[in-house]
């Protein structure tokens, strides 16, 4: 598995692990509209290889990855909190690392031991998507590819598996209800097609509109707010908007504010 540094607004209508002056080049990019994670493209991917047991004080490319598995438990409230993706495992990682636990049944320590990656690793497909969310959701629906956008498609393609782990903590969190991803990247033409904003977090493929059968959007709003997504659309239409543009160095937007 390899590691790149990759770039990633808008409303919708085992790689060798980092030496500390790459994760610091990486950190500081974040704030510019950059950031970094392995690359994953077609063809199978293996589960990843976690070589350690990760807890506090840890750093590296593999705490990266962890922050960005259970990034979608950066809180147990409505909350503008969110697990940094710095490679660093500080307090924020240790937080969402015991509630993934926490809601898996597990020692909820917050320490990423074999039992806690074996979870994680289950929680991936065999082609690097996870086990509730397929590629072909968040592909272009005119193109059908990840090409188009404001980025690169892998550059894409890493924003959307990023998306796809916190839908997974959404998941859980509503108690295992099915989620419909109705649009996740979006290509500049597609979304100047059907009117999209010029800026629109689907063109960087880190943005989903969601319909969970069953539930209210009100309550799939709220329980976004827990997971970690910084851009939010208010949840009086009908679906839910969803996007993490506060990862590529974006304001907060909750359009309903905090429910």
């Amino acid at each position: 598995m390899t590691f790149l540094f990759r770039s990633a607004d808008g409303r919708s209508a085992a790689g060798r692990p980092l030496d500390r002056r790459s994760m610091l080049r990486g950190t500081l990019a974040v704030g510019a509209g950059l950031a970094f994670g392995p690359l994953l493209l077609s063809g199978t991917a293996q589960a990843y290889s976690w070589s350690r047991t990760m807890k506090q004080g840890d750093s590296g490319a593999d705490v990266l990855e962890l922050q960005i598995r259970v990034s979608g438990w950066a809180a147990d409230s409505a909350s503008h909190t969110r697990v940094g993706l710095d490679g660093d495992f500080g307090p924020g990682t240790f937080a969402a690392v015991k509630r993934f636990q926490a809601a898996y049944g597990l020692d909820d320590d917050g320490v990423a031991g074999p039992n806690t990656q074996a979870k994680l690793n289950a929680l991936e497909q065999s082609d690097g998507s996870t086990a509730h969310f397929n590629w072909s959701e968040f592909v272009d629906q005119s193109s059908g590819t990840f090409n188009g956008g404001k980025l690169s498609a892998s550059a894409t393609k890493e924003n959307a598996r990023r998306c796809m782990y916190k839908l997974e903590a959404l998941r859980k969190k509503l108690g295992d209800k099915p989620i419909t991803v109705n649009s996740g990247f979006r290509s500049i033409q597609h979304n100047a097609d059907i009117g999209g904003a010029s800026d629109s977090m689907h063109l960087y493929g880190t943005a989903a509109d969601l319909d969970v059968p069953g539930v209210a959007t009100k309550t799939v709003y709220q329980k976004a707010e827990t997971c970690g997504f910084s851009g939010l659309e208010r949840y009086t239409v009908d679906h839910q908007h969803v996007d993490s543009r506060a990862d590529l160095g974006r304001d907060w937007w909750w359009e309903s504010g905090t429910v």
